[in-house]
């Protein structure tokens, strides 16, 4: 038998005749692939290379055994290695990188992912993600509830995002929803929207898209989770006067007046206390709130409110300013509105149990649901409050101007 040439036309059952050297190794070339050679050593191992020249210099590139490749999958990969070389983008770097990528854990692309979103999202739901990945260890100064730890725990989502993006599985967020739902099912559930959206994000990056095991891993995983069940702590106006009277008893003058306007605008929590006196049109009788639907609201400043807001003292930028928040205003009203409740013996009311009340105190006065809407800043729900209703201010002013004066009557508040 002759000897085999250095170079032909690879075909299956010639590359496996060829046999292993005596010593060292041997190169055989495809014809129709510049550069793809299989590689032979004494061993008898047998695998597909490329070799080219990068910036003067020969490269030689494993590809991968003949056998776990085919003929047709090795010439493709050649020919992209090819490409690169072309371009001078080594391939060898590029793989590393991507190695690198593949075993980076999902909250560095997770903390990618918020960065760039966060000029896009309200500044409270770029917080509530913020707070789903954070490290957790800090000691708790302020809000600690009754056995609760004094360290913070690691966030709500950071089981997940420490493992490498490509091992979070349907399976392990399963794991994760099974041993959560029970103890915290409205928690569960906001994480799992989050990490919902996450996924879509990373599966149409070019960069991070690869990394998805499978991006309808989050879809229809709401039935695993409890029926949510509506919260219905309100005030009844029956309740008003005792109500009033003990939040008017608070030390803390700027608590006092944030938990009584927030029931008389029906504001949202974060909205309200990040409210700035730049904010404030004392001509008009206006201010603008930050809400997490419209970006920005104009309300009108009905006289009490208005009056509880010029009675503070500006501190700094904030009107519900605060010396121990980092943030500069008011982050927890919570524990003072629970002992005012237990000294006026009245029943549990959530922060968000004021903005509930505002809406159902409203209809006392015959407000229009729309109006009462439009004030607490809801998203419109039907055709003709989205497109054929543009209420001014002033028609809002007239019927929050009835629903305040409606309140402190029933408060027994002269004013």
């Amino acid at each position: 038998m002759g000897k085999t040439p250095s170079k032909f036309s690879f075909s299956t059952k010639r590359l496996e005749r060829l046999a292993p050297p005596l010593k060292g190794q041997s190169i055989f070339w495809d014809a129709k692939t510049p550069g793809l050679g299989l590689r032979i050593t004494k061993n008898g191992v047998k695998s597909f290379i490329l070799q080219s020249r990068l910036t003067g210099k020969t490269v030689r590139l494993t590809i991968g055994q003949f056998g776990a490749w085919n003929i047709q999958e090795a010439q493709v990969e050649a020919r992209r290695l090819a490409v690169s070389i072309d371009r001078g983008i080594d391939p060898r770097i590029e793989n590393k990188q991507t190695i690198a990528v593949k075993e980076q854990s999902a909250l560095s692309i997770w903390l990618e992912y918020i960065k760039q979103k966060e000029a896009r999202w309200s500044h409270r739901y770029y917080l509530d993600h913020v707070d789903m990945s954070r490290n957790g260890g800090e000691l708790i100064t302020r809000g600690l509830r009754r056995n609760q730890s004094n360290i913070k725990e690691a966030g709500f989502l950071r089981p997940l995002l420490d493992f490498p993006l490509n091992q979070i599985t349907r399976d392990l967020v399963i794991t994760w929803i099974e041993k959560e739902r029970n103890s915290r099912p409205l928690k569960t559930r906001l994480a799992l929207a989050m990490l919902k959206a996450f996924i879509r994000w990373a599966a149409n990056h070019s960069e991070y898209k690869t990394l998805i095991v499978d991006r309808t891993l989050c879809e229809r995983l709401n039935q695993e989770l409890p029926a949510p069940k509506a919260r219905r702590d309100c005030l009844q106006k029956e309740q008003l006067k005792v109500w009033f009277q003990s939040i008017k008893n608070i030390q803390n003058q700027t608590i006092s007046a944030y938990l009584q306007t927030l029931l008389l605008t029906g504001a949202r929590r974060e909205e309200w206390a990040s409210l700035k006196w730049s904010d404030i049109d004392t001509i008009w009788h206006t201010a603008i709130i930050r809400d997490k639907v419209q970006g920005t609201r104009i309300i009108s400043l009905t006289p009490y409110v208005e009056h509880l807001l010029s009675s503070l003292p500006k501190i700094n930028d904030y009107v519900f300013a605060s010396h121990r928040s980092q943030c500069g205003y008011l982050k927890e009203p919570r524990i003072a509105l629970d002992q005012s409740l237990s000294r006026a013996q009245l029943p549990f009311l959530t922060i968000h149990g004021l903005r509930r009340s505002f809406g159902t105190l409203a209809e006392w006065v015959e407000c229009p649901a729309g109006i009462s809407a439009q004030i607490m800043g809801h998203k419109p729900s039907a055709i003709a409050e989205k497109h054929y209703r543009q209420r001014p201010v002033d028609l809002l002013r007239k019927w929050h101007i009835r629903i305040e004066q409606f309140i402190l009557q029933e408060a027994e508040i002269n004013f």
